[in-house]
This record gives C-alpha cells, structure tokens and sequence, in this order.
C-alpha cells in the first residue's frame, strides 16, 4: 500500500474544538465513514494479495481431447505392458533421433526400462481418472489470466476501489464546510468567540446577578457591562417599548427597560484585565454579527453537503444491489485463444467471491445505516427555520430582555451549537446584550447644550461651508442632529461620542473631524454616514482608538489618520477592512510610520492621492507602493529619504511627486522618470540636493519643477530642453549664474530663483514670452535689463532685496503689471516715470475682474 490506515483517516479529522458545531448524527457518520474506511482497505489488501482464477479446459468435441500438446517433444508409443484386465498401458517413449548425443540417448533409454519393470512390478495399481488435457504450467498461468479480465465480472474485480472512492467522498462531504475557504474561517472565528464568551469570567457574572432577579432586593439592579464600568447610560422611554427589536452598535452601545441612576457596585468586582477582555468580546461578537448575519452562505453550504451524502447514499445502495447476484464462485471463460491452448471454452473459479460477498454486504448494511442518519440529518435542516433564531427563554431565565433575535448563519451556527450543549449559546446571548449609557449625565449635557447655544457657535469656515467646532465635552449632545444644515463637524477631546439614528437628520453633512474622540454609531446612523460622508478627519493617540466603522464608510471620498502609527502598531490598524472604503481617492497619513501599512495596497485599484507625512522616522520599506499603480499624486514628506525611492518608478498613472522636507542629496536615479509618461509635476524642495543631472533632460513630460531651498550652485543646460516645462522654482540655493539656455523655455509662466547670489540675468531669459511670474529678490542684481518690457503677460515680478539703483521705464510695457503684482522698494517705484507709475498703480475693470 502506498499509504497508512491512518493517513487515510486522517481525511476525516477535523479541529477538536469544531466538535460544538458536529450534532450526533455527523459524529456517527463520521464513525461510519471510518468503518467503511477500514473495510474498504481491507478489501483491496486481500484482493491485492490473495486474488485470481483458477481454470480447466470443457471439452466439447472428441479430438479436443487428443489433440497436441503445444512445445512437447515429438514422441513415440510402445507397449509396455498389459493391465491386470487384460487391456495394453501406451507409454510414451521420446522419439531418438540421429542428432541426439548419446548420454542423452543412454538417458532415454535407462528411464524407458525404468518405466517397464515398473508396471510390470505393480501391474494391478488403479490407473487416474479424468479428462487428460495435454496442457502444461505455463499455459494454465496464461489462461487464468486471460479469464481473469474476461470472464469475472467488472464489480468483484473493483469493488474494493470502488468502496474507498465512495467512502473519501462521503467522508470530504462530511466535513467540507469546515474546510472550503469562505465559511472555514466565519467558523473559525464563531467557535473562538464562542469559546471565550463561554469562559469569560464576565459571562459568569452576568448571568449571576441576573439570577438574583426574583429576589426583592435585586429587583431595582441593572446587570452592567464591563464596557462601561464606571457609567452606566440609560435610552429614553421609546427603546424600553422596542427593547427586543434593538438593532446594535457598531460601537459599544447598549439599552436596558429599567433606567437606572446608578450602576450595580458588584461591576466593579471584575479586575482591569478581565474587562479589557470582555470589552474586546463585545467588539469582536458585534463584528462577527455584522459581517455573517448579511448572508446564509454556511446554511446553504451545509444543506447541500447533507444533499449529496443523500443522494450519494441513494446511488451506492441502487447500483450495488444489483452486482451482489453477480459476485459468484464460478463462472465459464470462452477466450478466443484455441489456436494457442486447443481448447475454446474454460471452466474457472473465483478465491475471492465469496469473501467479497460478505464484504459487499457488510458495506451495504453500513451505507443503509449512513443513509438512515442522512435521510435524518435532512428532515431536522427542513423541518426548523434554521435560519432564525429566538434568545426568548434566555430573555426570560437571565432578565436580559434587550437580547436580540439573530438570522440567517449566524442563527443557524448557535442552533448547531444548541445540538451540543444549549448552555453555550446561553452565555454567548450575554455578548449581545445592550445596556444603556448613564441617562443622567445625557440629560444634563442636553440641558446645557440646547439648540440655540449651538446654533451660535456655526461658523463659516475659508471654504464657506457651516461648520460646528465642538471641544472637550462629556458626550455629544442631541441638539447637534438638528442643525440639518450643518457642513463640517469638528469634535476634539469628549470622551464618549455617540451618534444615534438621529444624525440622518444632518442631510448636509458632508465632513467629520473626530480629534480624540472614540465614536460609536448606531446600525441606522451608520447607514446614513456610510451613504453620505465625504470626508473624515481622525486624530488619534493609540492606533485602537480608530473606530472599527471607519473602514465601512463605502462613500467616503478622503480619509485623513493622524495619530501613532508606528511599525509595533501596524498590524493592528484593521486595514483588513479598508476594501470596504470603494469610493476612497484620497487617503493622508500623518504618523510616524517605519514602513508603509502593506493592507494599503487594497484601495490600489481606486486611490489616485496618497499622503505620507512622517514625524522625522525614517520612512525604510515601500514596497507596498509598487501595486498603487491608480495613484497620480503622491506625497512622502519628512521620511528622512535619502535617495528617491525605486518603488515610485512602478507608478505608470503618476503625475504629481512631493518628496518635501527629506534628505535626498543626489538625484541620479531622475532618468528614471522618463518612464513615468504622465509625469508633469516633481516636486525636491526642502531637500540637500547638490547638482541636477542632466538626465534631468529625459523626462520630457515635466510641466513643474520644485527645487527651492537646496544646495545647488549650477544649472545644468539639460535642463532648459524640457519642452512642456512651465513652472521652475529654484530659489533658496546658492545659483550664481543663470544660463542663457533659459530662453528656449518657450513656454516657461513661472519662474522663481529668488534668494540665490544672482548678479547678471541673461538676455534669453527675456525671450519667455509667456512668463507670468518672476521672483528674483534677495539676489546680488545690480540692473533691472530693458528687455523686460518684453513680457508683456507679466503679473507678478519680486524685486526687492537686490543692488537695484533703477527700474526701467520699460516697466511700462508689461501691461498686466499692477502694484500689487510689483514687489520692490518703495523708493525704486517712486523714481519711475510718472505715466509709467500711473500705468502699474490703475486697476482697469479686465484686471480686477481677473483678478477675482
């Protein structure tokens, strides 16, 4: 065999904790499946080992019985001697012949004589009977071969094969919705939640102080809950009336029918690591709720194992009970082999058939018994509404009425669980329970914060929208859901934010600003922010106050994390959920980041902005960029860069790059770039770059270049041949010469070369036209050339901080040049001409209008 018992057995093993979700017939079957296993095994090793025919020629016809013997030596026939009856004995002598050696010929003769004293020695021993078939060993080993594929039938060669088929499918079919991909790890997930609610010292207490209900004493208690164990919060009338049709948070958020002042002393027996871990099972139970109780995938996975065990039973029993007449010990073999053995028709007997019968109806009694458990397994799937499941009696035994009624897998797990032991869904219903907030310190926070305080407090911010800065309140007052026109809202430092059902109200809120603030959010409430929030701000000290319905927010255009985001802390981001945010362009984070958070990679095939602003750490794997292949804008500031990073030039779709604020001292890898086709924007500034390569003249794309306040001293030409170029900031270096090539810019607007050691400008760099733009203050120019009335679309010209004695009068020329747009001493204005002052100081109705 080519394997063990045991390997084989181990197809049907399953994880021991998945035993809670097996009900007795699955571990029946599952023990059935094992025998099968065995006998099946056993089958083929006996017909492996022990299996074949033995066959004997029918004769038919009389000369079939004299005909040759096939590879004998030509013989002759004497007579020896008589029979006591008078009747000759033929003896075969083997014909001599002339060639023959005459040891063999001595030989012959010795064995012939030998023969003769013999018979007439003991001439009244009985002769054998029975038919003489002149068939030697070899032929015979032939023929049982031959008749072995011909004669037996197909089923008692293969049905130990067959069996073992059949029995790896029941026992894959048994257990397949424990291992396919997608409900494996819902299952997973559900068994190790419900084995630490079942033992969380939380549940036992629970359901303790809920057993005290009957008693007197006891009956004004409210059972807390370790998510709040200093306050707890009461609903208002209406969510004692809908209790049971409680939809829950997607945050902490609990109701109770009897609203209490004060929360039970006994909440406070439980130690700080016992509650962070009941908190932490009240998170994940809501999520796990949240994500399998949308679909009955499990439910149908299930019914449709059970179905084809069914039908795979119905299958095996019919077309086996019709090969157990034909398993038979002997059978006649007519080989068309008469030309080789003389004889056509043989008789043959099978070893194995009767072993295999008993066999074959040992299986047929064990797929009968497993069909029985099959057959059982589907009338309980159809006969109960697996798909609903009731926490009524677990309502009425713990006073826990706020429990709500579950569907679709999530029920039809807990009524697996139920099979097994009902105590576990018992303390499981202790994790969906819902218990309010304090009411007291909710009603004095609505007391104090009415609708017209915070009316008066809606501004207008610079983009003209209403916006509502809330800072370092005890919650967040209902008064706020009925500002419906509210834009922006900013919340900082209150501890306890919760949006209810009402926040659907704000029909105009389009940006949350949540500045320390963990949020909670009602399942109606986040159904409207999921919908209609554009644009979330979340700043944050720890990683974990990122509230989990975040990463659902499928509307949400730009998310912007500033918080602690360190390389310990990023496996606990919960990015995992980000492919939830489809709409997502815009995605900013400003943190401290060691390596960039590899589930980012999940919002590729939609994000064109990502943001990185690190605090001075040093920014060291990038890999994960590679795949943003969607991105155009990018930015990697303060992430102590040093050279530009090689996962950028996997950004086909980039057109802007913002590497501000880094250490990149050389710039080699620039050429690059010119595979970035769509490039048009590269931003170096506030970097150590010392020269520019003139590689630089590859990426023929480029419309923007950034690379103020570095170290550069030179130009290189290559630079002035970028065709499209149309914005050039070079100040804040240490230039010392502008090269004439400037002037084939042709379609240069914007050029800044401010604060350099200028002295001279070249005369070419009048030729551009089209500039709009030129700050060249806080240089070492002493004139101001003529040739500057020549770009006449100038707007906005920098002079101050140079050696200037004068201005030209040409001034005059640049037509859109206004005093605004002039920046220089006073005195050097003041010498101009008059009408060329009068010119640049009038703002015409084309200006003005322009310039609004």
């Amino acid at each position: 065999m080519m394997f063990t018992l045991t390997e084989v057995a181990s197809l049907n093993d399953i994880q021991p904790t998945y035993r809670i979700l097996k009900p007795w017939w699955d571990v029946f079957m599952d023990y059935l499946g094992l025998v099968m296993l065995m006998l099946a095994i056993f089958a083929m090793t006996m017909q492996i080992t022990k299996d074949q025919v033995a066959c004997l020629p029918c004769l038919e016809d009389p000369e079939e019985a004299t005909g040759p013997k096939p590879n004998s030596f030509p013989q002759q026939t004497t007579q020896a001697s008589s029979t006591a009856s008078g009747a000759p004995i033929m003896t075969s002598v083997p014909l001599i012949t002339k060639d023959m050696p005459d040891h063999i010929v001595h030989e012959i003769h010795t064995t012939h004589q030998h023969t003769s004293m013999m018979s007439e020695k003991y001439p009244s021993q009985p002769q054998p009977t029975g038919v003489r078939t002149n068939l030697d060993f070899q032929q015979y080993v032939f023929i049982n071969q031959i008749c072995y594929h011909v004669a037996l039938p197909w089923y008692s060669k293969y049905f130990p094969y067959l069996t073992l088929i059949h029995t790896l499918v029941l026992m894959v079919s048994s257990n397949f919705w424990f291992k396919y991909p997608k409900t494996s790890s819902k299952i997973e997930h559900f068994v190790s939640i419900l084995g630490r609610c079942f033992e969380s010292p939380w549940t036992t207490k629970a359901l303790s102080e809920t057993a005290c209900e009957d008693s007197e004493e006891n009956k004004q208690r409210l059972t807390g809950t370790p998510s709040a164990p200093k306050q707890v919060s009461l609903e208002g009338k209406d969510d004692g009336a809908n209790a049971n049709s409680t939809t829950p948070m997607l945050g902490v958020k609990f109701s109770a029918d009897k609203p209490m002042a004060e929360a039970p002393s006994s909440m406070t027996i439980l130690d700080k690591k016992d509650g962070e871990q009941a908190k932490a099972l009240f998170e994940k139970v809501r999520k796990f709720r949240a994500h399998v109780e949308d679909s009955d995938f499990i439910y149908k996975l299930y019914v449709a194992q059970t179905v084809v065990k069914t039908v795979k039973f119905i299958l095996i029993l019919s077309y086996t009970s019709t090969f157990l007449a034909k398993i038979n010990f002997k059978h006649d073999c007519e080989p068309d082999i008469k030309q080789l053995t003389g004889y056509r028709k043989f008789f043959c007997t099978h070893n194995m058939a009767f072993m295999l019968n008993k066999l074959l109806i040992s299986y047929m009694a064990l797929i009968l018994i497993y069909g029985m458990a099959c057959l059982y397994s589907l009338f309980w799937v159809f006969r109960r509404p697996l798909k609903e499941y009731s926490f009524e009696k677990v309502r009425e035994e713990s006073s826990f009425s706020d429990i709500p009624d579950v569907k679709n897998d999530f029920a039809f797990l807990l009524h697996m669980v139920d099979q097994y032991d009902q105590l576990y869904s018992k303390r499981f219903g202790v994790f969906l329970s819902e218990v309010s907030e304090n009411k007291l310190r909710e009603i004095s926070l609505n007391h104090e914060w009415t609708f017209e305080k915070l009316r008066q407090l809606v501004t207008r911010n610079p983009q003209d929208q209403q916006e509502l800065h809330l800072f370092m309140l005890s919650g967040l007052p209902n008064a706020v859901f009925d500002l419906t026109d509210l834009e922006v809202l900013k919340l900082e430092l209150i501890p306890e934010v919760r949006f209810s059902a009402k926040v659907s109200q704000m029909t105009s809120l389009q940006e949350l600003h949540l500045c320390h603030c963990p949020a909670k959010v009602e399942q109606t409430g986040f159904a409207f922010l999921r919908d209609h929030l554009r644009c979330l701000h979340v700043k944050f000290t720890d990683v974990a106050e990122i509230p989990t319905w975040v990463y659902l927010l499928r509307s949400l255009r730009e998310l912007n994390l500033i918080g602690n985001l360190s390389s310990e802390n990023n496996k606990m981001i919960g990015l995992e959920s980000m492919r939830d945010l489809r709409h997502l362009k815009t995605l900013c984070l400003k943190s401290n980041l060691t390596k960039m958070p590899t589930n980012i990679t999940e919002l590729s095939p939609h994000l064109i902005k990502l943001v990185v602003h690190n605090d001075g750490t040093k920014l060291l794997v990038l890999n994960s960029l590679k795949k943003m292949t969607s991105l155009i804008e990018l930015e990697l500031h303060t992430c102590e860069l040093e050279r530009i990073p090689h996962a950028i030039f996997s950004l086909t779709n980039l057109q802007e790059l913002d590497l501000k604020s880094n250490n990149i001292r050389t710039i080699e890898e620039i050429i690059s770039f010119q595979h970035l086709k769509r490039l048009t924007c590269l931003k170096l500034w506030h970097n150590k770059i010392i020269t520019i390569p003139s590689s630089i003249g590859q990426v023929k794309s480029l419309e923007a270049l950034h690379l103020s306040h570095n170290k550069l001293e030179s130009l290189p030409p290559a630079l002035f041949t970028l065709p499209k170029l149309r914005h050039l900031d070079l100040g804040h270096n240490s230039i010392t010469i502008l090269p004439p090539d400037v002037g084939l810019l042709h379609n240069l607007q914007h050029l800044a070369i401010n604060s350099n050691k200028l002295e001279v400008l070249p005369k070419p760099l009048f030729r551009c036209n089209k500039l709009k733009v030129l700050c060249l203050g806080n240089n070492a120019l002493t004139v101001l050339p003529e040739a500057v009335g020549q770009l006449v679309q100038l707007t906005q010209l920098e002079l101050r901080g140079n050696c200037l004695d004068r201005l030209p009068a040409q001034l005059g020329n640049c037509r859109m040049l206004r005093r605004s747009g002039l920046v220089v001493e006073d005195h050097l204005f003041d010498a101009l001409p008059v009408e060329v002052k009068e010119s640049i100081s009038q703002e015409t109705p084309a200006s003005f209008t322009s310039g609004l």
